[in-house]
């Protein structure tokens, strides 16, 4: 059972009562003993022309291959000629940053209830020494239209609403290219991805906001994790970095690359690609001057769907390595709270 809410992180800086105790990071002993806010190495990772990705051209053919090797590497790419506008992304960002704004009591309007991961507030609190992280967010499901809980869609800023529902539908466009895309970088047909998915698949976007943190040394905005999705598209800070990614053991930044949309890979599709394209663990460090906001989306299979390796990428040479799974993400959040992977139930 969730416990009672604690306050926000803005009402905890707001209210000058110094670094509450709960918000302590406590290293986890698997030689993470490098501060927080160590200084680490850029990840190299190409940014993906989404336009080339699609055409048979040799350039396309180039493309994919760059795709192919980002996946299976890091599990991340950058994506650019996305088809939506830098100043589109601009205001999305700007609305993000205006709503954190407002005061405490316009956005309890949109307030999370306890038992529900939709609306504003902080993570769901499910045990009493569960280190929070040094985040405020507003998590909506925008997608199917007829799963919208519009009491969790914010009335102001204006424009909100009508603008979130054009970036979902926006989305949807390069979700559905991005999958294609992958398909043909593992030479399968190029609705193998999109079949499993499934219609009834839906999007959940967060809002987040990360504010200026006294001890980044100590603290985390998010605790590490891989994401419970197919895949996650994330519109970083321009300015502010804190996004690090975990290979071989070693944490790397993530670069910010102007108008490109940040897409990582999720454990689901981990799945369905047999381990081919990699769901990285990844964290999100706080800044000791400056706030961050960043907003992702997660593309989550039908909850009907089974989530199994295609049966193409399964051979004598490399076996299946998953079970089938169905309603990973309601098994995800119990395991992400542990600060457990929720994929290690998955394998055989």
């Amino acid at each position: 059972m969730e416990k009672p809410k604690f306050k926000t992180v803005q009402e905890v800086v707001a209210a000058g009562e110094g670094l509450p105790v709960r918000y302590l990071h406590v290293p986890t002993g698997d030689g993470e003993v490098q501060p927080l806010n160590a200084a680490v190495p850029e990840m190299d990772i190409p940014a993906i022309d989404l336009s080339l990705l699609l055409s048979s051209s040799e350039d396309g053919r180039e493309e994919l291959s760059k795709l192919h090797s980002a996946l299976s590497t890091w599990g991340v790419v950058q994506v650019m000629n996305h088809g939506i506008t830098e100043a589109f992304l601009d205001n999305i960002y700007k609305l993000t940053k205006e709503f954190f704004a407002l005061p405490t009591e316009e956005k309890q309007k949109c307030a999370r209830e306890i038992g529900s991961i939709q609306g504003y507030g902080n993570d769901m609190i499910l045990w009493d020494d569960q280190v929070l992280d040094w985040i405020d967010r507003l998590y909506i499901t925008t997608y199917p239209e007829d799963q919208r809980q519009l009491k969790f869609w914010p009335q102001v800023p204006l424009g909100f609403k009508e603008t979130l529902h054009e970036y979902t539908m926006k989305q949807r466009i390069v979700i559905e290219q991005f999958f294609k895309a992958m398909a043909r970088s593992l030479e399968l047909e190029e609705n193998s991805f999109l079949d499993m998915y499934g219609e009834s698949a839906t999007m959940d976007t967060r809002f987040n906001m990360y504010p200026p943190c006294p001890r980044p040394d100590k603290v985390i905005g998010v605790k590490p994790h891989a994401d419970g999705s197919a895949f996650t598209l994330l519109l970083p800070d321009k300015d502010v970095e804190g996004l690090q990614f975990l290979k071989d053991g070693k944490w790397y930044k993530a670069p910010i690359v102007p108008d490109t949309i940040l897409i990582n890979v999720g454990d689901q599709m981990e799945i369905m690609s047999n381990g081919i394209y990699k769901s990285p663990v990844h964290r999100v460090v706080t800044n000791r001057e400056k706030e961050r906001i960043s907003v992702a989306t997660f593309c989550i299979p039908g909850a009907d769907k089974e989530i199994q390796p295609v049966d193409e990428l399964v051979s004598e040479a490399r076996p299946r390595l998953y079970k089938t799974v169905k309603k990973y993400v309601e098994l995800y959040f119990k395991y992400y709270q542990q600060g457990r992977r929720p994929i290690e139930a998955a394998l055989i």
